[in-house]
């Protein structure tokens, strides 16, 4: 049936369609919802779970039409699949704990354990412990997270707190920025990479949020980046605490070393607050990275770097000014904050922009011996600027617009 003929229809009719060919959790939904359901090829299941899933709901927003929805649920609907295989359903879990709670949770494919008692890959795989991401799992979840069952990795990684996150931030990703990845081969499946982008976004950090959870989503057996962050996020109460259990790192050079000698993961944005900053005259213009530390880093570790170019994050709070006063009060609160600049946007929520995140080909490391000069290092960072920025110019080129 054609959808314009679904969308003549009276809402109980939709009903009765829905009945007739059994579609769960039809009564829960809206008539667009229903219209989005029985005019796709997506899961009933998934779709119905209007709750959990469709986090836009009927709300008619700017650039996000029913088809981005139906896309969104598609999506997420081939990437439960593709996460259901990652564990064994049908074999569960025999660790206990003292207190005698046994664990239940579904065994990882090709072990004898779970995620969280298993040999501790969790903190670099990114396994949905149930098998699945979302709400339905969150009771087993949270009896694990009270019951204390398991221990956080040694930089505050609490893969539970995570998946959690996992879930809710997908409504972002998928639902209201609908993140286009490209070159999700170029990152590595296993060991560790440091992955450098360009830095935006005026208030919240969200490249580092889409950035992670586009290796999450998209790379055949999902990853954690480990991001690291300015000092303010490490600062702020409840801030700090969540930014460290979803798996983000202190922007210490030593717990980087230590990262990438661990195998994981390594998200940077060289351009620091003054990327963060940006205003929007000055948006996906790469900034200097740093004196190249990030170089010495991946040298120094043998590790390759993946430079990565993400549209979006500068445009979702575009910067009308920046003000260096508003940068002086924040150093009053914070004395050990670096920043001098504090951008100023207009909007106090997101605009829906639709992102793209182009991975380009990994710069391999020298050698396993080999050191970097100071000068080495700024020219292997002026090299990998020049292949963001041009990314960056081939994205917006292509595009016909922001929404």
């Amino acid at each position: 049936m054609k959808r314009s003929d679904l969308q003549a229809m009276t809402k109980k009719e939709l009903l009765d369609i829905a009945r007739s060919e059994n579609l769960r959790g039809r009564s829960t939904m809206t008539k667009i919802q229903l219209v989005d359901a029985l005019s796709t090829n997506v899961d009933p299941e998934v779709v119905g779970d209007a709750a959990g899933e469709d986090l836009t709901g009927s709300i008619n927003l700017p650039g996000i039409s029913p088809e981005d929805r139906a896309e969104a649920r598609a999506r997420r609907t081939a990437l439960n699949d593709r996460l259901a295989r990652l564990v064994d359903k049908d074999a569960h879990c025999t660790w206990t704990s003292c207190e005698g709670h046994p664990c239940g949770l579904p065994l990882v494919v090709g072990t004898q354990a779970c995620g969280l008692h298993g040999d501790g890959s969790i903190a670099d795989t990114a396994i949905p412990l149930t098998g699945s991401l979302g709400f339905g799992s969150w009771p087993a979840l949270w009896r694990h997270l009270t019951l204390a069952t398991y221990d956080p990795d040694a930089f505050g990684l609490d893969p539970v707190i995570a998946e959690m996150a996992w879930h809710v931030l997908n409504g972002l990703y998928y639902d209201y920025f609908r993140v286009e990845v490209e070159g999700i081969e170029h990152v590595p499946t296993h060991g560790g990479a440091v992955i450098v982008g360009n830095h935006g976004g005026a208030a919240l950090p969200y490249d580092a949020a889409m950035l992670t959870l586009s290796v999450m989503n998209e790379l055949e057996t999902p990853r954690r980046v480990r991001v690291i962050g300015t000092e303010i996020f490490n600062m702020l109460p409840f801030v700090s605490h969540l930014y460290r259990k979803v798996g983000a790192a202190y922007a210490a050079r030593d717990d980087a070393r230590e990262l990438l000698e661990r195998g994981h993961l390594l998200g940077v944005f060289p351009e620091g607050e003054r990327g963060f900053m940006k205003p929007v005259w000055e948006a996906y213009r790469v900034g200097r990275l740093g004196r190249g530390g990030f170089a010495d880093l991946a040298e120094q570790a043998n590790v390759p770097i993946v430079p990565v170019a993400i549209v979006g994050s500068e445009e979702v709070h575009p910067a009308v000014m920046v003000s260096k006063r508003l940068a002086q009060l924040v150093r009053l609160v914070f004395p050990e904050q670096r920043v001098e600049e504090i951008a100023i946007a207009l909007n106090p929520f997101p605009l829906p922009i639709r992102w793209r995140i182009r991975f380009l080909p990994p710069v391999q490391p020298t050698g396993p011996d080999e050191t970097l000069d100071s000068l080495e290092q700024l020219e292997r960072a002026e090299d990998i600027r020049g292949s963001i920025q041009r990314a960056l110019d081939d994205i917006l080129a292509s595009r016909t617009t922001a929404f």
